[in-house]
């Protein structure tokens, strides 16, 4: 049987040298697809840093507001400030909520990107609890003693709330402390509540009556105290210490 005859030294170092050309061209090949990612990769970047920042793809075509009431959306837009045409990934939120919770019936506000072009703005508004005289201005109060405008139409139908003098914020948030808490029936009964101080806050009720109610502390007491004196017939009823309450005319 013949034997196989090895290669001639000629073929196998051509095959050698074809090995080689071909070990050298994946490794060109491979260093050519790491080149062309990278361009890639970097283009992808320059792309969407444009994207984001320079066109108008991404950018602020409108401003939505939600939850507003006693304002309109433009009064909160106008807060705001932030214009159409600017990126909206540069809208600073934070920056933005602060001012819009700045407007006085403004109790927070959420802001948020809607990609692609919306700026969301999102308001909680005080809820009035009394209508406050101060001078010859009527606004709404909150229960936290917090004075703020509304319409009329908002103003009117809630309890009124008079001042005496100058007046400080804990004063007002002490007046509508005890706004908040009469019942329903005694709360029918009084035609205003004047607020002197923080510690002197005074019911004007019907038929000429007057009630020195004092601070909003103990105002449950207050008022079931208070229902008990009205059986009376008197002109001023003093409840401001609920455990000695007296009467005068």
């Amino acid at each position: 049987m013949a034997q196989a005859r090895p290669p001639s030294r000629p073929a196998a170092a051509d095959r050698e040298q074809r090995l080689f050309r071909r070990r050298r061209l994946a490794r060109r090949l491979g260093v050519w697809r790491l080149v062309a990612l990278a361009v890639l990769a970097l283009g992808l970047v320059v792309l969407g840093v444009y994207a984001l920042w320079f066109s108008s793809w991404l950018a602020v075509d409108d401003v939505e507001v939600e939850g507003t009431d006693l304002l309109s959306a433009s009064h909160v837009e106008q807060a705001a400030g932030v214009g159409t045409g600017g990126a909206l990934v540069s809208v600073d939120t934070d920056a933005v909520e602060r001012r819009v919770e700045a407007l006085a019936a403004v109790a927070s506000a959420d802001v948020v990107r809607r990609w692609p072009h919306t700026l969301l703005v999102s308001v909680t508004e005080r809820e009035p609890v009394a209508a406050v005289t101060i001078g010859s201005a009527v606004r709404a109060l909150d229960g936290d003693g917090v004075v703020f405008p509304a319409p009329a139409g908002v103003t009117d139908p809630l309890p009124a709330v008079r001042t005496s003098g100058t007046v400080t914020a804990t004063a007002l948030r002490e007046a509508a402390g005890v706004v908040v808490s009469l019942p329903d029936d005694l709360a029918e009964q009084v035609r205003y509540v004047e607020v002197r101080s923080a510690d002197e806050v005074v019911l004007a009720m019907t038929r000429g009556r007057t009630v020195v109610w004092g601070s909003s502390s103990d105002s449950a007491t207050k008022a079931e105290v208070l229902a008990v004196l009205l059986e009376q017939d008197a002109s001023v009823y003093d409840v401001s210490v609920p455990g000695t309450p007296t009467t005068s005319d």
